[in-house]
């Protein structure tokens, strides 16, 4: 069974599901594709939704609370992330993003050892069901430029805003 729960952020609600493995979704719960992650986990996962709570929920909850007052730099939560290998790959990779840092979409797809692959990254980030936790929101434009996050742009500047207040980086509009 696939458990949910609504968890109310400073960004507004957040959406979030864990099966007996750990946590699967973690989206804005005004997400355009909030409704299709849930159906596309349903199929994954051969099991039915239902609201509810279990242990990683609950420790999703709270570590959220942490992060949001800016005690909390690293999530320590066990995630069920299925997708390709590739999808696996950029996830991964999102995680390495140094809190209060972002990097370009080129600069992630150099990272992976495929220069090439900026849109391949860009649409594996895009398919990330865990946001926050899974950092997509540190990746942006080579100009450093806001674009593509799918909890809206306002969203992902609070979020870069946030961390860097809390890493002690300088805020001044800047995103490098």
């Amino acid at each position: 069974m696939i458990k949910t729960t609504v968890i109310e952020t400073p960004l507004g609600e957040m959406k979030a599901a864990a099966v007996k493995e750990g946590i699967c979704l973690l989206a804005f719960a005004d997400s355009q594709n909030l409704g299709s992650d849930l159906e596309e986990l349903e199929r994954i996962f051969g099991s039915g939704i239902r609201s509810g709570s279990n242990w990683h929920l609950w420790a999703l909850k709270r570590q959220l609370k942490e992060y949001f007052k800016g005690k909390r730099k690293e999530f320590s939560l066990k995630l069920v992330t299925p997708g390709t290998d590739f999808q696996k790959e950029v996830w991964n990779g999102l995680k390495e993003i140094p809190y209060g840092s972002t990097i370009s979409y080129q600069e992630q797809a150099e990272k992976l050892n495929n220069p090439g692959a900026i849109r391949a990254v860009g649409h594996a980030n895009g398919s990330n069901r865990i946001a926050i936790v899974i950092p997509c929101h540190r990746v942006i434009g080579a100009d450093g430029s806001l674009t593509g996050y799918g909890g809206g742009l306002e969203r992902k500047r609070w979020l870069i805003d946030h961390e860097k207040k809390y890493s002690g980086k300088p805020v001044d509009g800047t995103l490098f």
